[in-house]
């Protein structure tokens, strides 16, 4: 959002990153013109020679928020040195996170891919940045229920928590982002009747209110802060090709976007509301919601305890008993700060709505993620 969104969309081609359904608009002429600049100015050898006819550019992805391009060298130029024949163009769409995050964004993108955990950057600007681009698929929302997917993401979302990152790790990032968006909500106004009775709607929750109440509960709630990516859906998850039948080290993070030092009851929280949202329904409002693919206790033991698995090798073994108590109080601490989860993603997607030039249900979809978020709240207390 800004970079990702919540949710996920499906299979396609090449390194995704950003949630949102499979479809944007074309890529128009000053678009393709601005890539080819963009390529040109940071990419060394073959991409300075090319006309901005001969760049072969093709959407990856619309999202909700990003746009992503394909852009290829055509076969009868020959690479020079080590230079990649393929790139990833990203266009940043509406920003609410701020220019400094996406500043830090970039580091934090740098670091990662240092460290083999993410894919290579390329070169920065303005509108946007040029990464490497990676022959895979995006997870489906269905992906996130297969045993062995799971652990993964568990064991892969364990090592990013272990990182020390050289961040403020204050755990401010959750609730000052969301007291921002709740000010920027207060002055909306929408022109549309449909809008209008969705906005009020989503208002007469009293927003303000029932994030204080919110506040209340999660300080509550014990939950260590760790380095967190914040974002861990399936659109945000690669299956890496050639790979898909390796028992291990198939999958990539991307998109960092919303990384930073946060409560770790909120990543996997967030990753297991994550279960329940297909972003690729193709009529209107371009989501469907299956509350009953929320991860059962079974499921979400399977993740915790790979999570701690990987983590063990950080904190050392604990006792059967231990581990039995653990597991308990980590159950909680993730229904708890999956509220945060729905309320976060809620208060997004109503300022989406108004940002936005994506075709999505944003309110429709604001107003899904408060309701889930009441009905779990009942379930929490």
């Amino acid at each position: 959002m800004e970079a990702a969104a919540p949710g996920a969309r499906c299979p396609g081609d090449g390194e995704c990153a950003g949630p949102g359904p499979p479809r944007g608009p074309a890529v128009p002429g000053h678009t393709r013109l601005r890539a080819f600049v963009w390529c040109r100015e940071f990419l060394a050898g073959a991409w300075k020679l090319l006309e901005p006819e001969e760049l072969g550019i093709s959407p990856v992805s619309g999202g909700l928020s990003n746009l992503l391009y394909k852009c290829s060298l055509p076969e009868h130029i020959l690479s020079v040195g080590d230079e990649p024949r393929q790139v990833l163009l990203r266009v940043y769409g509406a920003i609410l996170q701020g220019v400094d995050s996406l500043v830090l964004e970039s580091v934090m993108f740098a670091i990662l891919a240092e460290r083999a955990l993410g894919p290579r950057l390329y070169g920065v600007f303005p509108q946007g940045r040029l990464e490497q681009y990676i022959p895979s698929r995006r997870l489906c929302t269905e992906d996130l229920q297969d045993p062995d997917i799971s652990r993964e993401i568990a064991m892969k979302m364990s090592r990013f928590h272990g990182m020390v990152m050289p961040f403020n790790k204050e755990p401010k990032w959750l609730f000052g982002t969301m007291e921002r968006y709740l000010k920027q909500i207060a002055e909306l106004t929408f022109l549309q009747d449909a809008q209008r009775k969705l906005f009020s709607q989503l208002k007469a929750y009293n927003l303000q209110k029932e994030m204080g109440s919110l506040r209340e509960l999660l300080e509550s709630t014990p939950s260590p802060v760790v380095f967190c990516h914040n974002d861990v859906q399936e659109g945000n998850i690669l299956l890496l090709a050639g790979r898909e039948s390796h028992p291990s080290d198939k999958l990539m993070l991307i998109d960092f976007e919303y990384s930073s030092y946060n409560y770790r009851g909120f990543d996997i929280g967030n990753h297991f509301c994550e279960w329940v949202y297909d972003y690729t329904h193709d009529t209107w409002p371009f989501y469907q919601a299956s509350m009953e693919n929320y991860p059962t206790r079974q499921q979400q033991l399977h993740f915790i305890r790979h999570y701690l698995w990987e983590d063990s090798v950080r904190r050392g073994d604990t006792t059967q008993e231990e581990q039995a108590r653990i597991e308990e109080e980590m159950l909680t601490e993730i229904s708890r700060f999956a509220l945060a989860s729905h309320f976060f993603w809620g208060l997004w997607s109503i300022l989406q709505a108004k940002i936005s030039t994506i075709e999505f249900g944003y309110l429709d979809y604001a107003r899904c993620r408060f309701e889930a978020y009441f009905q779990q709240k009942a379930q929490c207390l």
